[in-house]
Protein backbone atom coordinates (compact mmCIF):
# COMPACT_ATOMS: atom_id res chain seq x y z
CA UNK A 1 0.00 0.00 0.00
CA UNK A 2 1.38 3.37 -1.00
CA UNK A 3 0.24 6.48 0.84
CA UNK A 4 0.98 10.18 0.44
CA UNK A 5 0.66 12.77 3.21
CA UNK A 6 1.40 16.49 3.32
CA UNK A 7 4.22 17.44 5.67
CA UNK A 8 5.09 20.91 6.93
CA UNK A 9 8.82 21.70 7.04
CA UNK A 10 9.89 24.34 9.56
CA UNK A 11 13.48 25.58 9.33
CA UNK A 12 15.28 25.24 12.63
CA UNK A 13 16.47 28.64 13.77
CA UNK A 14 19.20 27.40 16.17
CA UNK A 15 20.86 24.88 13.85
CA UNK A 16 20.60 23.73 10.28
CA UNK A 17 17.84 21.39 9.31
CA UNK A 18 14.08 21.20 9.57
CA UNK A 19 11.43 20.12 12.00
CA UNK A 20 8.71 18.22 10.13
CA UNK A 21 5.11 17.74 11.24
CA UNK A 22 2.23 15.88 9.65
CA UNK A 23 -1.09 17.68 10.19
CA UNK A 24 -3.03 14.46 9.44
CA UNK A 25 -0.99 12.27 11.80
CA UNK A 26 -1.42 13.63 15.36
CA UNK A 27 1.85 13.70 17.27
CA UNK A 28 3.97 12.67 14.28
CA UNK A 29 6.95 15.05 14.44
CA UNK A 30 10.56 14.55 13.38
CA UNK A 31 13.73 16.48 12.62
CA UNK A 32 16.49 16.28 10.01
CA UNK A 33 19.93 17.88 9.81
CA UNK A 34 19.35 19.16 6.27
CA UNK A 35 16.56 18.97 3.69
CA UNK A 36 17.46 15.50 2.38
CA UNK A 37 17.80 14.11 5.91
CA UNK A 38 14.53 15.78 6.90
CA UNK A 39 12.70 14.10 4.02
CA UNK A 40 14.16 10.69 4.98
CA UNK A 41 13.26 11.22 8.62
CA UNK A 42 9.75 12.33 7.64
CA UNK A 43 9.21 9.19 5.56
CA UNK A 44 10.40 7.02 8.45
CA UNK A 45 8.37 8.83 11.12
CA UNK A 46 5.14 8.83 9.12
CA UNK A 47 5.59 5.19 8.08
CA UNK A 48 6.14 4.18 11.70
CA UNK A 49 3.08 6.16 12.80
CA UNK A 50 0.87 4.54 10.16
CA UNK A 51 2.27 1.04 10.78
CA UNK A 52 1.49 1.33 14.50
CA UNK A 53 -2.09 2.32 13.68
CA UNK A 54 -2.47 -0.58 11.25
CA UNK A 55 -1.02 -3.12 13.71
CA UNK A 56 -3.35 -1.81 16.43
CA UNK A 57 -6.32 -2.30 14.08
CA UNK A 58 -7.06 1.41 13.79
CA UNK A 59 -8.06 3.15 10.57
CA UNK A 60 -5.45 5.40 9.05
CA UNK A 61 -6.37 9.04 8.44
CA UNK A 62 -7.23 10.32 5.01
CA UNK A 63 -4.59 12.68 3.67
CA UNK A 64 -5.44 16.35 3.37
CA UNK A 65 -4.96 18.15 0.10
CA UNK A 66 -1.65 19.99 -0.06
CA UNK A 67 -3.67 23.10 -0.97
CA UNK A 68 -5.50 22.94 2.37
CA UNK A 69 -2.31 23.15 4.46
CA UNK A 70 -0.87 26.60 5.13
CA UNK A 71 2.34 26.88 7.15
CA UNK A 72 2.08 29.36 10.00
CA UNK A 73 5.73 30.48 10.10
CA UNK A 74 7.90 32.33 7.58
CA UNK A 75 10.27 30.22 5.44
CA UNK A 76 8.30 27.04 6.20
CA UNK A 77 6.77 25.05 3.37
CA UNK A 78 4.55 22.05 2.64
CA UNK A 79 5.63 19.02 0.65
CA UNK A 80 4.02 15.68 -0.03
CA UNK A 81 5.76 12.64 1.48
CA UNK A 82 5.30 9.21 -0.11
CA UNK A 83 5.10 6.12 2.10
CA UNK A 84 5.63 2.54 0.91
CA UNK A 85 3.88 0.71 3.72
CA UNK A 86 4.50 -2.81 2.39
CA UNK A 87 8.27 -2.30 2.29
CA UNK A 88 8.27 -0.56 5.69
CA UNK A 89 6.15 -3.31 7.31
CA UNK A 90 8.42 -6.03 5.92
CA UNK A 91 11.41 -4.33 7.47
CA UNK A 92 10.00 -3.04 10.77
CA UNK A 93 6.60 -4.63 11.40
CA UNK A 94 6.03 -6.52 14.62
CA UNK A 95 2.96 -8.35 13.42
CA UNK A 96 3.60 -12.08 13.40
CA UNK A 97 3.95 -13.82 10.07
CA UNK A 98 3.61 -17.51 9.38
CA UNK A 99 6.78 -19.37 8.33
CA UNK A 100 7.21 -23.02 7.47
CA UNK A 101 10.03 -24.95 9.13
CA UNK A 102 11.27 -28.49 8.65
CA UNK A 103 12.79 -30.31 11.62
CA UNK A 104 13.94 -33.88 12.24
CA UNK A 105 11.30 -36.24 13.62
CA UNK A 106 13.17 -36.69 16.91
CA UNK A 107 12.97 -32.92 17.53
CA UNK A 108 9.25 -32.97 16.87
CA UNK A 109 8.85 -35.82 19.34
CA UNK A 110 10.91 -33.94 21.95
CA UNK A 111 8.87 -30.76 21.42
CA UNK A 112 5.58 -32.65 21.77
CA UNK A 113 6.69 -34.57 24.89
CA UNK A 114 7.88 -31.39 26.60
CA UNK A 115 4.90 -29.28 25.54
CA UNK A 116 7.19 -26.69 23.93
CA UNK A 117 6.28 -24.05 21.37
CA UNK A 118 8.34 -24.28 18.18
CA UNK A 119 7.37 -20.68 17.38
CA UNK A 120 8.71 -19.45 20.73
CA UNK A 121 11.91 -21.47 20.37
CA UNK A 122 12.52 -20.08 16.87
CA UNK A 123 11.78 -16.50 17.95
CA UNK A 124 14.14 -16.79 20.92
CA UNK A 125 16.93 -18.26 18.77
CA UNK A 126 16.62 -15.61 16.06
CA UNK A 127 16.44 -12.83 18.67
CA UNK A 128 19.62 -14.13 20.30
CA UNK A 129 21.46 -14.16 16.94
CA UNK A 130 20.10 -10.70 16.11
CA UNK A 131 21.25 -9.25 19.44
CA UNK A 132 24.74 -10.73 19.05
CA UNK A 133 25.06 -9.09 15.63
CA UNK A 134 23.77 -5.74 16.89
CA UNK A 135 26.21 -5.57 19.78
CA UNK A 136 29.22 -7.17 18.09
Amino acid sequence: MKLVYPAVFYPNQEQEGYTVIFPDLPGCVTFGNDLADSIDMAMDAASGWVLTELEDGNPIPTASSINDITPDEPDSFVSMISLDMEAYAQKYGSKSVRKNATIPAWMDTFIEKNNLSISKILQDAVLQIYQKQQFA
